[in-house]
């Protein structure tokens, strides 16, 4: 079977599970290791996909909880699918839906056949099985889909957990029945398994029997500690196939990255740069950057003196300072331009160094300069 999505290893660093590879997709190849900025309603909160296609960003991720309830999955197939609809040319990933739904807490209910839940938005009353997850992610065309899969939440007891990997497994089952346009989407499973080591082995040896041409892994940056996250993610990436891509769901800290990185993984989103620019939080080469505080009243430097992205180059910290105290709209769209920017860069400077087979030295080099996140 030809799928649509395929994986091309290029390098392996020396000294560590680092690799540089490339993955290839129906909207172009993507370079790997690579940062994925999340536009959960088919846009990057405050850039223009264009921006974002200017900075670097190969392939950006949507999100189909929230599609699904506005504007609808009809209304983006009818506009010509998720690329043309947001007018983004470069690779897209979709997730299920499922954690966003399972996030809802009491305002829905788990059963085998799916989940009944209640819009955030309105309230009114929905369900969402494997095959609707499925359907919905073909109307919207994303280059690769996710599997609907329940991410249990940390702590959670031994029984819930597997309980829950089990029932994930069975649902994987039924999205590659309902899944058929293999050609032009594929459809990555999901590692589960929350903080138990031979649970995450069982939910692995599960997935990769089903011989997907990808695979994530979920349940992990759920609030617990991360050297517990870190210890966990070392024995998941030894479970993947080498030849097949290696997604780590909902990072994207500095700190994660790296260490993601060092351990194999070759995917990585986060709403994290967004979401921090909107509240006057920016990453920089000098450690994180707090623009409300006073000390940048008269701060006419810019932002990171290290960074060549559209915002450094043009404005200070002093005018960043007072957009955002003055609650203009440009605050979060300058902050998140640069933040955005910062980790895009940060992942294409890892791929280098994998390539100089440098890898060790660049991230103590980088956070020697950025210090703790």
């Amino acid at each position: 079977m030809q799928h649509a999505v395929t994986y091309e290893l290029i390098k392996n660093d020396p000294r560590t599970r680092a690799r540089r590879g490339r993955v290839h997709t129906p909207h172009g190849a993507i370079e790997t290791p690579v940062f994925m900025p999340v536009g959960t309603a088919a846009t990057v909160k405050a850039m223009r996909p264009e921006q974002v296609a200017e900075m670097g960003a190969q392939i950006i991720l949507s999100n189909t909880y929230h599609l699904y309830l506005r504007p609808g999955h009809e209304i983006v197939k009818e506009a010509g699918g998720l690329h043309r609809f947001m007018n983004w040319d470069r690779a897209i990933l979709t997730d299920s839906g499922g954690f966003q739904v399972f996030s809802l807490g009491d305002l829905r209910k788990i059963k085998e056949e799916g989940v009944t839940f209640r819009s955030h938005i309105d309230g009114s009353k929905h369900f969402f099985s494997p095959e609707r997850s499925i359907e919905v992610q073909n109307a919207l065309g994303s280059d690769i889909i996710m599997a609907f899969d329940e991410c249990a939440p940390y702590p959670a007891d031994r029984k819930y957990v597997k309980d829950s990997l089990e029932r994930t497994t069975r649902w994987l089952a039924r999205c590659v029945q309902a899944h058929k346009d293999v050609e032009r989407q594929s459809l990555f499973g999901i590692m589960q398994g929350g903080m138990y080591k031979d649970l995450r082995y069982e939910s692995a040896m599960q997935i990769v029997e089903m011989d997907l041409p990808g695979y994530s892994i979920g349940g992990l940056s759920v609030g617990e500690p991360k050297e517990l996250m870190y210890d966990i993610l070392d024995d998941c990436v030894e479970y993947i196939p080498v030849e097949k891509p290696r997604y780590l769901m909902g990072v994207g800290s500095p700190d994660c990255l790296f260490e993601g990185v060092e351990r194999g993984i070759d995917m990585f989103d986060c709403v994290l740069p967004t979401r921090i620019a909107r509240h006057g939080l920016a990453m920089t080469s000098l450690g994180r950057v707090n623009i409300k505080n006073a000390q940048y009243e008269r701060a006419f430097e810019p932002l990171d003196p290290n960074c060549d992205c559209y915002t450094c180059r043009n404005y200070s910290k002093a005018y960043l300072r007072h957009l955002y105290k003055a609650d203009e709209i440009l605050s979060s769209m300058l902050l998140t331009n640069h933040n955005l920017y910062f980790l895009v860069n940060t992942m294409e400077k890892i791929r280098r160094s994998i390539e100089e087979d440098r890898f060790t030295e660049y991230k103590k080099e980088f956070f020697d300069s950025y210090g703790k996140f």
